[in-house]
């Protein structure tokens, strides 16, 4: 499957980014896609310090054939490639990168993540604002990520709460995209694909609280309920996906389905370190009203959390708050 047609990939440092422009490259090949490989020259103050002041197009103009220098030495380490375009941004780095999203029509964006310990607290304030406000998938790779990954995880959500119909028909189109993108990488590494769904029924607890006390046989029955009804759920979404997104791949791939009960901010991670997940592709859960200015608090605590490499995607409708 050809999923991605025009990628960006971010460099940030050209000396710890050739396991990076190798997978873009690999991706782009495998899916005939256009790359391009860019860099963002930070002219904030921190950056430039009392050259800010002076900064003029003479200045940019040397800056950018150093930096368009670099990237091309560093291009021709890993591909052959002469398609592979070359690009140099002034600004700021989240602001730049998500404009030209919007203005070259880019479909997914790969990076490392700008701290080296980002698990331990996730993302600078440029990847959080990328995750927050990018229209398109955004792809971050540990810079130790294996050369190939083993084990690629799923993470959706078949919400049963069906109080509108904007926000479950949203839910769903954003779970085929999860799956499409997940089982095409897959395919591509030639890797175990895992699909996970966490559940949870909290209305147990108030049914045998401190006003409320049914008997055990009634709790248990009603959990057992709600476990089934999550299942056929996901056994429906998985049917409905390999008919009209990933087809054939289903049988090809022959995912692991996952079925938990917990709370998702504690389960996902604790499975991704329990099956050495090397990718997680998840949804970023944005709602489409706020102009993505916020991303859902259970998303953002998963994230800093897992110790693996992340493919965050935005659900369908999602505006970001920059504009051209």
């Amino acid at each position: 499957m050809k999923r991605f047609k025009n990628i960006l990939c971010i460099i940030e440092d050209t000396q710890a980014s050739q396991s990076i422009l190798q997978r873009a490259v690999k991706l782009a090949t495998d899916n005939q896609a256009k790359l391009t490989v860019a860099s963002v020259i930070n002219n904030s103050k921190a950056s430039f310090g009392i050259l800010k002041n002076f900064l003029d197009m003479d200045v940019k103009t040397l800056l950018k054939k150093e930096k368009t220098k670099e990237l091309e030495d560093l291009t021709q380490t890993v591909s052959n490639q002469s398609d592979i375009e070359i690009k140099v941004f002034f600004g700021t780095p989240f602001y730049e990168i998500i404009y030209h999203v919007l203005l070259d029509n880019y479909d997914l964006v790969i990076k490392i993540p700008e701290n080296a310990s980002w698990m331990h607290r996730l993302f600078g304030s440029n990847d959080m604002h990328l995750l927050r406000k990018c229209p398109c998938p955004v792809w971050f790779i540990k810079k130790n990520s294996p050369e190939s990954f083993n084990h690629i995880m799923a993470a959706v959500d078949v919400n049963i709460d069906t109080e509108t119909e904007e926000e479950p028909d949203t839910q769903e189109k954003l779970n085929h995209q999860i799956l499409q993108i997940a089982s095409s990488l897959a395919v591509s590494e030639l890797a175990q694909l895992h699909v996970l769904h966490v559940w949870d029924a909290p209305e147990t607890a108030l049914m045998q609280g401190a006003f409320i006390k049914m008997p055990d046989s009634e709790v248990i029955k009603y959990a057992q309920e709600m476990q089934h009804l999550h299942d056929s759920k996901l056994q429906a979404l998985l049917r409905d996906a390999a008919h009209t997104q990933i087809g054939d791949m289903v049988k090809f791939l022959k995912p692991n389905i996952h079925l938990l009960r917990g709370l998702p901010n504690k389960i996902i991670p604790q499975f991704a370190q329990k099956l050495q997940i090397d990718l997680i592709v998840m949804g970023t859960v944005a709602r489409t009203g706020l102009a993505g200015v916020i991303m859902g608090n259970t998303a953002e605590d998963i994230l800093n959390q897992i110790d693996c490499s992340v493919l965050a995607v935005k659900p369908p409708g999602f505006k970001t708050p920059v504009s051209l």
